[in-house]
């Protein structure tokens, strides 16, 4: 089975050597399925959507390796590149799962959805032996902040610069908006008791306030819906409906939350991923909701259908619903955004 396999994954290659010299941008093309392969639904949905951001392809495409330490890297690179072919059956992915598997991300295991991709641009970083474009790779996702903490008794206040690859949003139990969500992430927060932090010019702990602002945000804005919460040493999931937009500028969301060094003038998005949780923390199922084309897909695994933008909104969630838990926006210029008669279904 191994063996056709890479038989398959080799033909795919030579099949979309030269449609791959395109720019996915200019050259449209359908969505193809991936196998379910030893419980790998979440690595299948992760592909969908790296498949989707041709930023990505397009740095990889100008990589040519030249050591034999860079397995995920390389193998990302290939799967990437079959995916983009035209031959009907599905993509060979395979040799991608078990480079993840030879770096401890295990074939037969449920996995988090967010971890392995951060796991995934981890492993970019140290096996790719071009540092200049893992560094480009790592600045798609690259969100810089400014770290502000004031301590109450004297006001003085400390800051540091820091950077994160999303943004990772709580959530209520009930109901819920990505903008409310957003702006309660940047909200000040003040830490007493035993919460208290040490002032360097008081030189004690002391009540403070803790702030982040917004000092630069990435071509790809990745927001990380945090459904899963421990209570009391056990993890549930929280059902609760968050909606989200299909475009929005983040200067008008969050007013307040911008340093005074941001400098960016366009905070434009569209949203052109949605990684989807269905089930249980224990025996869940991920599938993806996916815009190319100016048209939206829904992959589960080797599943794929055209769908419309009303039903990727059944992913807002609620109870015994499927639910959004990652989202894939691109920074947009006006005539890259989506027109919204496109997706009325």
């Amino acid at each position: 089975m191994l063996f056709i396999d890479r038989v398959l994954e080799y033909l795919a290659m030579m099949s979309s050597w030269s449609y791959s010299r395109f720019n996915p941008r200019t050259v449209y093309f359908s969505m193809r399925g991936l196998r379910n392969e030893h419980l790998s639904c979440c690595v299948n949905t992760l592909l969908q959507t790296l498949s989707a951001t041709w930023e990505l392809s397009d740095l990889l495409d100008k990589w040519e390796s030249s050591g034999v330490q860079a397995d995920v890297p390389l193998q990302l690179k290939r799967v990437l590149s079959a995916m983009r072919g035209t031959v009907p059956h599905h993509a060979p992915h395979l040799a991608f799962l078990h480079s993840l598997d030879r770096n401890c991300i295990r074939l037969c295991v449920q996995h988090d959805a967010d971890e392995v991709f951060l796991s995934i641009l981890n492993l970019i970083q140290k096996q790719m032996d071009d540092r200049a474009l893992a560094l480009q790779i790592q600045n798609l996702y690259r969100i810089s902040v400014e770290e502000h903490l004031q301590c109450l008794e004297c006001n003085s206040d400390q800051t540091q610069t820091s950077f994160m690859l999303s943004l990772p949003l709580h959530l209520k139990d009930d109901h819920d908006s990505l903008e409310s969500c957003m702006a309660s992430f940047f909200e000040h927060q003040e830490l007493g008791g035993r919460d208290c932090c040490y002032c360097n010019k008081c030189e004690t702990k002391t009540p403070s306030k803790k702030g982040v602002k917004l000092l630069s945000l990435p071509r790809i804005l990745r927001v990380n819906l945090k459904r899963f919460r421990n209570y009391a040493g056990t993890i549930r999931k929280l059902e609760g409906r968050v909606t989200f937009p299909e475009t929005f500028d983040l200067s008008e969301v969050l007013k307040e939350a911008f340093s005074s060094d941001f400098t960016q003038n366009d905070c434009r998005y569209a949203l052109y991923a949605v990684v989807v949780h269905s089930g249980y923390v224990m025996s869940g199922h991920y599938t993806a909701y996916v815009r190319l084309n100016q048209q939206w897909y829904y992959a589960d695994d080797s599943c794929v259908n055209q769908v419309s933008w009303e039903e990727v909104k059944t992913s807002y969630g609620g109870r015994y619903r499927q639910t959004a838990y990652m989202l894939m926006y691109r920074r947009c210029s006006e005539a890259e955004r989506p027109q919204q008669a496109e997706f009325s279904g």
